[in-house]
């Protein structure tokens, strides 16, 4: 059976979040079009609007009229960010740089997720942090004067970087941030285009200090997260092609379909357009014979939310798959280097369980099974890929999870595979 069909994906996930925030926190209104409406953005906008943003969103189209870098309130309750990280970790640097205290709180896959990786920048730059169950949330930050810093992060994490940034950028002070290596860019890309003082070479970042930021419209790019699923689908069935439009084509974001190509598939990619400094155009793939490859360490930044798809790639691919140095599946939605193995073992695919990633062993033979999605939308999106192909017999536990970053996909799915 082939598959055949061109899809819009939503709204890039990273940059809607981003969009919703930074607009807040501009002089002057600004306009987003094709903001993700998806459960974790909602949580940012809710954030928000407790801490007094007015935001007009409809149909995908938002408003966001700017209270300036210092100009949000108190809440009058527990901010809910619901499972979502980013809302919680970039509203933290937010919050920090207001005069006032705020309770972070989440569900409870949110809430077994690190925290401390942004207390200890914020606190150094003069907020405190507490964290009531050691890590992770409840989390009650109290803002302050901030002042300057220089901080170096353990890990290559756009989260951490954005609070920092955020945090810096509210109170009007100079950051001098140094990752290990280079994360995803697109707060600096956004704060550029906003008018923000802001360099970036490598993994340092450096953002000067700003009384105001020009408001934003934009439009925002398909996430290319979303749009991997089905790359990996066009892939792994018996011919045809899928054309993805409109995806965000920042190359921080495109690791990916730069392994996939290395495993013999037949991706390729155009850049047509740009908006706020974010690329976009169209991703093609074509069903390919694929290959097992290594994934090293400096590569995982680029792809951490498409490993879950890798391995499932790899369990139809000739040969092993290795992949290392990716620590940070771990603390996702859930320890998806577990829950990726243990599921790729009970359909029937031969895989490892390492340290810091995992190895996988392709095969032909048809695979069958339960998938527990953990409420996880990254796993139940790989599986269901993994499901469509001919031959395999695969159910997954919840299907519904997928809401919180991409409600439509199994529609999408289907549509391509009929």
């Amino acid at each position: 059976m082939t598959v055949s069909g061109t899809v819009r994906v939503p709204g890039d996930k990273s940059l809607s979040h981003r969009a919703l925030i930074l607009g807040t926190l501009a002089d002057g209104e600004s306009r987003v079009r094709g903001l993700l409406d998806a459960e974790d953005v909602r949580s940012t906008a809710r954030v928000l609007t407790a801490l007094g943003a007015s935001i007009d969103w409809n149909d995908g189209d938002a408003r966001v009229r700017g209270r300036g870098r210092r100009g949000l309130r108190a809440p009058r309750q527990d901010l809910d960010c619901g499972n979502s990280g980013t809302t919680a970790r970039l509203m933290a640097g937010v919050v920090a740089g207001h005069p006032f205290a705020a309770r972070f709180v989440g569900d409870d896959s949110l809430s077994r997720r690190p925290m401390k990786r942004i207390k200890q920048p914020l606190e150094a730059m003069g907020a405190t942090v507490e964290l009531e169950r050691g890590d992770g949330l409840p989390m009650v930050v109290r803002g302050a004067d901030l002042h300057p810093v220089v901080w170096t992060t353990s890990i290559a994490s756009a989260q951490t970087k954005s609070a920092v940034l955020l945090g810096a950028l509210v109170a009007g002070i100079r950051v001098e941030l140094h990752e290990p290596g280079p994360s995803r860019d697109h707060t600096e890309r956004l704060l550029a285009a906003m008018g923000a003082r802001i360099a970036a070479d490598g993994g340092t970042v450096i953002l000067e200090p700003e009384a105001h930021l020009a408001p934003l419209d934009m439009q925002v790019p398909g996430d290319p997260s979303s749009a991997a699923f089905f790359i990996a689908l066009a892939l792994l069935r018996d011919g045809g092609d899928v054309e993805l439009l409109d995806v965000g084509l920042n190359e921080r974001r495109l690791g990916f379909f730069h392994v996939a190509r290395r495993m013999g598939g037949d991706v390729s990619w155009e850049a047509m357009s740009a908006t706020a400094g974010e690329p976009a155009g169209a991703i093609r793939a074509s069903a390919s014979p694929l290959r097992g490859t290594t994934i090293e360490g400096h590569e995982v930044p680029a792809m951490i939310d498409e490993l879950v798809l890798v391995a499932c790639l790899a369990a139809r691919a000739e040969g092993v798959t290795t992949v290392r140095g990716a620590n940070e599946l771990r603390v996702k939605e859930s320890d998806r280097i577990a829950t990726v193995v243990g599921n790729l073992r009970a359909i029937g695919v031969r895989a490892e369980e390492t340290t810091d990633g995992f190895v996988v062993e392709g095969s032909q033979a048809p695979l069958s099974g339960l998938v527990h999605a953990g409420g996880d939308h990254r796993i139940a999106m790989a599986f269901g890929v993994l499901a469509s192909v001919p031959g395999n017999d695969i159910a997954i536990d919840d299907r519904s999870c997928v809401a919180v970053s991409y409600p439509r996909f199994w529609d999408d799915l289907a549509r391509l595979t009929r």
